[in-house]
């Protein structure tokens, strides 16, 4: 008896667990040239359970913050931010020319090829923190998807 019992409680405690797991798709990290000290991480992140991404940590970068992107007045305008919320079920884009990744001072170039770690930490309505560690591919300037929407005028995201 107290193995079916033990085996129920397995089966009810697992899809719980598997559930809370944020899906991160298709992580991209924009490649540098030789001495430009920062670029962009984008991605689309979709949550079972209302959640906020709060921090990005990657060992390619002295400091990564989160920003926006926005049009103000004809300005483009960038801020940091504290998180950015994922509503439960929906997708929320980081993408060239909204939310996104900064990752400043870099400790060397960016490659289009490369792998860059970064470590999503996200932090639900509970306050308790969960982290998925994504490896995002670095893309060329020129390549599909490497300037997405900021390509319009020839827009950089240098952060300055």
């Amino acid at each position: 008896m107290k193995r079916s019992i033990i085996a129920i409680s397995l089966c009810f405690a697992l899809p719980a667990i598997a559930l809370a797991q944020v899906a991160v798709k298709d992580p991209w990290v924009r490649a540098t040239v030789a001495e430009q000290k920062s670029t962009g991480a984008f991605m689309q992140l979709t949550s079972p359970e209302g959640t906020r991404l709060v921090e990005v940590r990657s060992t390619v970068a002295k400091t990564v913050e989160l920003h926006e992107m926005s049009m103000d007045g004809g300005v483009m305008k960038m801020r940091a931010l504290a998180g950015v919320d994922l509503p439960a079920g929906k997708t929320v884009e980081l993408k060239p020319g909204g939310y996104h990744v900064m990752l400043v001072d870099l400790k060397g170039q960016v490659k289009a090829g490369d792998s860059v770690p970064l470590t999503l930490v996200f932090e639900g309505k509970d306050k308790k923190r969960e982290t998925v560690e994504v490896k995002a591919t670095a893309r060329a300037l020129n390549e599909k998807g490497g300037m997405g929407s900021m390509d319009k005028g020839g827009m950089d995201m240098m952060h300055h």
